[in-house]
């Protein structure tokens, strides 16, 4: 046989033991079938209904993992009960405009489900969102002087209307009977109370957000393909080589709009395009675990999300929390934090992931930020050595008479907190989330963490001024925006008819506890607050 028969045999044996690679083009392409990708999905189907839309997914479904209900809690983030979004400044007086900035997003979440909603595109209400209330609570004299002045800051704001301040034990049992059941009588405690709190499943909204849109004649979802390259081609559009992790099965597709809203798996995605923009970043993975207690009898005597202050040194997830949640149509109690550490990024990840992740833009930064926080070190250590008593123990400070019978531990998602250059600062880390995107906009991003998916679709919106600035600037597109979030482009916080408003129909169609709130506190009205202060 002849070299060139050879040859053409050994490629027609290669062709039939190798499945043939697809090549496919389509307009925008969305890596990872999480609430981002969910969301943004939903949000170009609404603006350019023939556009072409692809989903892929490493794993064998949507929303598995940092959207699912079981590997995040806490959901349905406000700043209505999260300290952490209310720093104390250097003169003792308390910053309230992150937790300004994210309740104003947060509404508009909750305008953007009300809206999907009424088109069909999310199932009844109850399936994902519910009414909670959402405290803060704290002990001791400096957290309660603290809690007192986060209060008082707050309502200055006509976004946090309708919340009630307490040091009186009994009305705190009131609202928190197993946390105050068993309390040392002597322990001075103060709390916050709103009724304006939720409790959200992202991982229900985001299977019914991409069952909507697999309806779509534009749109497909593929499951268990993994990204292997991502390319530049000459014209400026980007391919994306997958494998089919079930199949083996090789193929491309070739896409003008690139996003990835992967995760932990974000980061080595994005550094697989090259764009000079994600230099210098780096991932710093911290993963959790929480308590979790199904018992009837102890769920009954807790209805609400209950935020402590958290240790010197942790992150802003790792606030402890007693937690309502209604997980898999069953509403359980979740305690936690616990910190863990892996060097994974995904919980279904590899040990390799941060290691990979390094390169020489970004070692620098992550040694500069590892020397500058000991105490973060220090207390994912104890985190690490934590016994099961130990986590009783940090369970007790807030549920005195928990019984070790009644909770089992679960291990929730990974977190990966953004490490960044700062042209003054060095290396630092970044804590929330944070749109990176090329400079022509094709291929974006979405890194860090909390609140993420409560803020998703505002997170979104701002993602779209950058990869399509000329759409988002057309009458078309602004008309279509601000008819499903009508209050886009306006400020909540000052305008009580506007905030009201929303928050009236909003709780409407979502089927949400409302109750108009009073007339927001006058700067010098220490009248109602020494009132509230003394629980009358």
């Amino acid at each position: 046989m002849s070299t060139t028969a050879v040859n053409l045999a050994l490629a027609a044996a290669s062709m039939e033991s190798t499945p043939l690679q697809e090549r496919k083009e389509v307009d925008v392409l969305l890596i990872g079938a999480g609430v981002m990708s969910a969301t943004l999905g939903t949000w170009l189907q609404d603006l350019e209904p023939d556009w072409s839309i692809e989903m892929v997914e490493r794993l064998g479904e949507v929303a598995v993992e940092s959207s699912n209900g079981w590997n995040n809690a806490g959901t349905g983030h406000a700043a209505l009960a999260e300290l952490n979004y209310t720093p104390q400044k250097a003169d003792g007086s308390i910053d309230i405009a992150k937790a300004v900035a994210i309740n104003e997003s947060f509404q508009m979440s909750r305008q953007f489900w009300a809206y999907h909603v009424q088109k069909g595109n999310l199932r009844q209400p109850n399936t994902f969102i519910h009414s909670t209330p959402h405290m803060s609570f704290v002990w001791g004299d400096d957290n309660v002087e603290f809690l007192r002045k986060r209060y008082q800051a707050l309502q200055k704001s006509t976004l946090f209307r309708g919340m009630h301040y307490s040091e009186d034990r009994e009305r705190i049992a009131e609202w928190i009977p197993l946390v105050m059941k068993g309390r040392n009588h002597k322990q001075k405690v103060a709390a916050t109370w709103t009724d304006m709190g939720t409790d959200v499943n992202f991982g229900e909204i985001t299977r019914q957000l991409i069952d909507a849109l697999e309806k779509k004649p534009n749109f497909r979802l593929r499951l268990r393909q993994e990204v292997r390259d991502i390319k530049r081609l000459a014209d400026g559009r980007w391919q994306v080589s997958l494998s089919n992790l079930a199949t083996g099965a090789q193929r491309v597709l070739v896409t003008r709009q690139l996003f990835i809203g992967a995760g932990g798996a974000a980061l080595p995605l994005l550094q697989k395009t090259g764009i000079p923009e994600v230099k210098g970043y780096a991932g710093f993975p911290v993963g959790g675990s929480f308590l979790v207690t199904e018992n009837p009898d102890v769920v009954k005597q807790h209805m609400a999300k209950v935020y402590g202050k958290a240790s010197v040194g942790a992150p802003p997830m790792s606030v402890p929390h007693v937690d309502t949640r209604v997980l898999d149509g069953k509403q359980v109690l979740l305690f936690g934090p616990f910190a863990t550490f892996s060097t994974k990024f995904l919980k279904q990840g590899s040990l390799l992931d941060m290691f990979g992740a390094m390169n020489a833009s970004n070692l620098l930064p992550m040694v500069q930020v590892g020397l500058k926080s000991f105490d973060l070190v220090k207390y994912l250590m104890d985190q690490v050595l934590q016994t099961d008593e130990d986590r009783m123990e940090a369970l007790r400070a807030y549920v005195p008479q928990a019984n070790p019978e009644d909770w089992r531990l679960v291990t929730a998602g990974q977190r990966v907190q953004i490490i960044k250059n700062d042209e003054n600062e060095g290396g630092v880390l970044r804590l929330g989330t944070e749109v990176v995107t090329s400079a022509d906009g094709s291929v974006s991003a979405l890194l860090g963490a909390s609140p993420g998916a409560s803020t998703a679709p505002p997170i979104m919106l701002e993602l779209m001024a950058k990869a399509f600035p000329e759409q988002m600037r057309s009458p078309e597109w602004q008309t279509k925006i601000r008819s499903v979030i009508p209050s886009w482009g306006r400020k909540l916080n000052g305008d009580v008819a506007l905030t009201e408003k929303v928050l009236a129909e909003t709780s409407r169609v979502l089927q949400l506890d409302y109750a108009p709130a009073e007339t927001p506190m006058a700067a010098n009205d220490e009248a109602r607050i020494t009132a509230q202060v003394v629980g009358k």
